[in-house]
């Protein structure tokens, strides 16, 4: 299951990206089934439509398994509905949007837009998606056995 905080590592580290590439873009990322977890836009992005594209491709991702740009290899328009068809953004078939998977499942979609070209866009969210895996490398919290704070030890040899 794709959470919250997940969701914005997956966002930390788009955004990360185009700081380095110095772009602005919104990014979304949603669960499987399309329904939107996150969406951050940074300062400077261009209007409501930018955001509403990185969420249809985000969706265009997560329901199909594949790049966003591939969303109508699998699913021909003329043909029956899209799972999403009830989401409020529509999917996007248009590049800068990627699946998120976790054990070989997808667990969500992340999308970006609003960078000069769309190879920029995947790049990104690229990224976002690479910070969720290297994050799953990162020790876990520290779980104290007792139940005495770290800052009871601290205060006690000051």
């Amino acid at each position: 299951m794709l959470t919250l905080l997940m969701a914005r590592k997956v966002i930390n580290g788009a955004l990360r990206r185009a700081e380095e590439l110095n772009l602005k873009i919104s990014v979304a990322v949603c669960d499987p089934s399309g329904r939107l977890i996150a969406l951050n836009q940074m300062d400077g992005s261009i209007g409501w439509e930018v955001d509403r594209c990185s969420m249809g491709k985000a969706v265009a991702a997560a329901i199909t398994g594949r790049a966003s740009d591939r969303l109508f290899e699998q699913y021909d328009t003329a043909g029956p509905r899209m799972p999403s068809s009830s989401n409020v953004v529509p999917p996007r078939g248009q590049r800068g949007g990627l699946p998120i998977l976790e054990a070989g499942l997808v667990i969500g979609g992340c999308g970006v837009s609003g960078a000069l070209r769309l190879e920029q866009d995947e790049d990104c969210a690229r990224a976002g998606v690479r910070a969720l895996r290297a994050s799953a490398t990162e020790p876990a919290f520290v779980v104290y056995s007792d139940l005495s704070s770290p800052l009871d030890s601290m205060a006690s040899s000051a």
